[in-house]
């Protein structure tokens, strides 16, 4: 058994819960911020080891790159020094190794 842990753009969330579902995974899924103040969504799925590919390429499919903002430092010594974008990442996958797993 493994556990998907996915940090996503909260934006794609909602399309990746429903995905999930309609190809027959439970998921279960919170709101985290992550670097640069981005508001993500971080989503779990349990699954077994051969399902993992499986989940992997729905949350590819319905995480995309996105511009971010990044406002400038009003203080020394942060950085950076004037406003300038970025690219947020689609997300951040983490596949965990399960001892135990009970649905009560």
């Amino acid at each position: 058994m493994k556990l998907v842990i996915s940090i996503v753009n909260r934006d794609d969330a909602p399309v990746l819960v429903k995905k999930l579902s309609q190809e027959g995974f439970s998921s279960t899924s919170f709101p985290s911020i992550g670097g640069l103040n981005a508001e993500n969504c971080t989503v779990l799925v349990g699954v077994d080891q051969e399902k993992v590919q499986q989940v992997k390429d729905v949350i590819h499919a319905c995480c995309h790159q996105r511009p971010h903002q990044i406002p400038a430092a009003t203080e020394p010594p942060y950085y950076p020094p004037r406003p300038m974008e970025t690219v947020i990442s689609r997300a951040t996958i983490f596949v965990m190794e399960i001892d135990s797993f009970e649905r009560v």
